[in-house]
């Protein structure tokens, strides 16, 4: 043993669709704070793919794509330059982790995820807690 972990006070960036992350999502979150996937990453409800400056959980849709229209004009599409992504390792990964997530380690992927999945059980369980 090493010592303790260190935790940082941070935020999550909360998944509310399942589905493959895309560069255009991405490229609108990661303004919000550090993104721990890169495009094209499968995603789940309730995964947690980023952090926040801020100490506040954020639900955000990864999936979402491009809005394509008819309509072209010259100059309206801006290219998308993501920046690479902030791997996760088992230490970095406890060192982020708050207290409502669990830590996923499979031998492809070491994920952060909610205890409870989906925002209704949250907000449930965040009711039956404060009684």
């Amino acid at each position: 043993m090493a010592g303790s972990v260190e935790k940082s006070e941070v935020g999550s960036m909360i998944s509310m669709a399942t589905g493959k992350a895309s560069a255009f999502a991405l490229w609108g979150l990661q303004r919000r704070g550090s993104l721990y996937i890169g495009p094209n990453a499968a995603v789940y409800e309730g995964m947690v793919f980023g952090n926040t400056a801020k100490g506040n959980d954020m639900m955000a849709n990864p999936t979402k794509g491009k809005q394509l229209s008819n309509m072209r004009s010259s100059g309206s599409d801006e290219a998308i330059v993501l920046i690479p992504p902030q791997e996760l390792t088992l230490e970095i990964a406890l060192s982020i982790m708050n207290n409502d997530e669990y830590l996923e380690v499979t031998p492809q992927n070491i994920r952060l995820r909610k205890q409870h999945l989906t925002e209704n059980d949250r907000s449930r369980a965040r009711k039956v807690t404060a009684v």
